[in-house]
């Protein structure tokens, strides 16, 4: 598997496993992304922290994950950006739109406060 699911309480955790999230990890990303949201989890942290690229596809799977839980009045949470994808987030501008934390447990921190 490509990515790992931890689902807790308040927030799912997802960890990208690879270094790529480009067109072959986004569609399988984004169906979980579906499933996820569908079986009524609104928190989503999404880990990047061994993702060293990322293309148009993974920052549409990255918009996907954030429309599901902004629209199940939930928090998207994206963590862990190496380098280049943080690059590539500040030029799309989505550094603007989207909750960014250094680390996986900065995002469970985030969520269980916005919980509370």
């Amino acid at each position: 598997m490509d990515f790992s699911i931890d689902k807790q309480e308040k927030y799912t955790l997802i960890k990208v496993l690879v270094e790529k999230l480009d067109n072959h990890l986004a569609p399988g990303l984004k169906s979980e992304l579906v499933l996820i949201a569908g079986n009524g989890e609104k928190n989503i942290i999404l880990d990047l922290s061994n993702c060293r690229y990322c293309d148009s596809s993974g920052l549409s799977a990255i918009l996907v994950a954030n429309r599901l839980c902004k629209n199940a009045d939930g928090t998207f949470v994206l963590s862990g950006l190496q380098p280049s994808v943080e690059r590539l987030i500040t030029i799309s501008q989505l550094d603007t739109v989207l909750n960014i934390t250094y680390t996986a447990d900065k995002g469970i921190e985030l969520i269980l406060h916005e919980e509370a």
